[in-house]
């Protein structure tokens, strides 16, 4: 018998949301270990979204990416978030989260 968890479910004990994330983002790894995924996904994607954005998860947990408003940070190296496309598939922390989402 299969039946939908409702807000907030658990995933490896990352709390996940659903909520307005406007603006096209599908989903958020947020720095506290939650995540935030877009109301209006289908179900496929929404795993899909979730599984791209436990990665993200990982890499805060390990230490390899951190961001505050004006900066993302990998591996101690700095990118300026004016000067880049956020969730572009070339950035490094976004290359191992396609890989492995």
């Amino acid at each position: 018998m299969a039946f939908k968890l409702e807000p907030p479910f658990d995933c490896d004990n990352t709390p996940v949301y659903r909520t307005e994330t406007g603006d096209g983002v599908l989903g958020l790894a947020n720095n506290n270990g939650t995540i935030l995924i877009n109301k209006y996904l289908s179900p496929a994607k929404e795993k899909e979204v979730i599984d791209h954005e436990m990665v993200h998860i990982d890499q805060i947990k390990r230490g390899d990416l951190d961001y505050d408003n004006d900066n993302v940070y990998w591996k101690g190296k700095k990118y300026s978030r004016k000067s880049m496309k956020e969730g572009a598939k070339n950035l490094p922390w976004e290359k191992e989260a396609y890989s492995k989402g």
